[in-house]
């Protein structure tokens, strides 16, 4: 299987992670089940895929508690990355980059992982109450407390027009200057895929040229580039997609021919439409490891099997004349 490493830390992963989400938060809770779950973790390790990311938000706290249940049996087969700076309320969510809380949610992630050490610890959100040196100062104290091997920053939330798209990681690239000078950041996390390729624009040649890794969430856009949706299928009131542009019953029929490209090159490849996908987003570099979220184990397998997928150059250029993805905002 495929190696890839972290950044300037360099720590080696598999060559496509586990995006451990969708077990815990974010997507349809009637279909979360703590028993499959646990599989897709087990399946992932087995087919290579040992970068786990999580986050304490996830749940809140439940996803760390089901990834410690394997931990607890399977920690050397793992690269563990979770995440703080962000707490949950009842009805919406908000940033804490302050010093003390950043130290103590770490020995909380700590205990639910039930693990002694944090492969990568990074930073949901930058607090706009709170200096990021002052945020990445602590993180970097977990660092030679031995509680953290590594830092990232998690770019996911980065929105703004993303119809001229350059400009959308701008705020992102400045924190980094500025946490770079602190302590080395080892990892960023944004989201990248066929329908979402603005970091190509300047984030990730940004941490091309400092050899920082790139962490893509989202690879399969959501779901969407796996071909499995039905437009109009509608979606659970608790599911990220039931208020996302791109997931209208409209957008989503108006994007199929994305899916139908991906298909087309997935047929002469023996693959699936994800794992062309996924192909796409490793084939953007050495330092980038895609991690697609899933909650079951044919999922995982899946996915992991897009490391042996070798996309030609034909292959490259099909894919980038695809139509822009549209979303309710076009």
């Amino acid at each position: 299987m495929e190696r890839r490493t972290i950044g300037a830390a360099a720590l080696e992963v598999g060559a496509v992670g586990l995006g451990c989400m969708p077990m815990s938060w974010a997507y349809s809770t009637s279909r979360q089940d703590g028993e499959t779950s646990l599989r897709a973790v087990h399946t992932a390790l087995d087919s290579g895929s040992t970068l786990l990311d999580t986050a304490d938000m996830y749940g809140p706290f439940t996803n760390e508690l089901l990834l410690g249940r394997v931990l607890r049996e399977r920690r050397r087969d793992a690269f563990v990355s979770t995440k703080c700076g962000l707490l949950v309320g009842e009805q919406h969510i908000v940033a804490n980059g302050r010093p003390g809380y950043v130290k103590r949610a770490c020995d909380a992630s700590l205990r639910r992982l039930q693990t002694d050490v944090i492969d990568l610890y990074q930073l949901h959100r930058v607090d706009a109450e709170v200096p990021i040196e002052e945020t990445w100062g602590a993180m970097a104290e977990l660092v030679a407390a031995g509680k953290v091997r590594a830092l990232g920053l998690c770019a996911v939330g980065a929105r703004g027009n993303r119809r001229t798209g350059a400009h959308l990681h701008d705020e992102t690239i400045r924190h980094l200057v500025r946490a770079q000078q602190v302590f080395p950041v080892s990892c960023v996390q944004a989201e990248l895929s066929v329908w979402a390729a603005e970091a190509l624009e300047s984030l990730l040649p940004w941490c091309a040229a400092r050899g920082i890794g790139f962490m893509a969430a989202m690879p399969l856009g959501n779901g969407f580039l796996t071909g499995t949706l039905t437009p109009g299928g509608g979606f659970e009131p608790d599911d990220l997609r039931a208020r996302h542009p791109r997931f209208t019953a409209e957008m989503m029929a108006a994007n199929q021919p994305v899916v139908a490209g991906l298909r087309r090159v997935a047929q002469r490849h023996d693959a699936t439409a994800a794992q062309v996908a996924l192909a796409w987003v490793l084939a953007q570099g050495p330092h980038v490891v895609p991690v697609p979220g899933a909650k079951s184990a044919r999922w995982t397998a899946e996915n992991a099997g897009a490391a042996r997928l070798r996309l030609t150059s034909d292959d490259l250029s099909e894919i980038a004349e695809l139509p822009a993805a549209r979303g309710s905002w076009d």
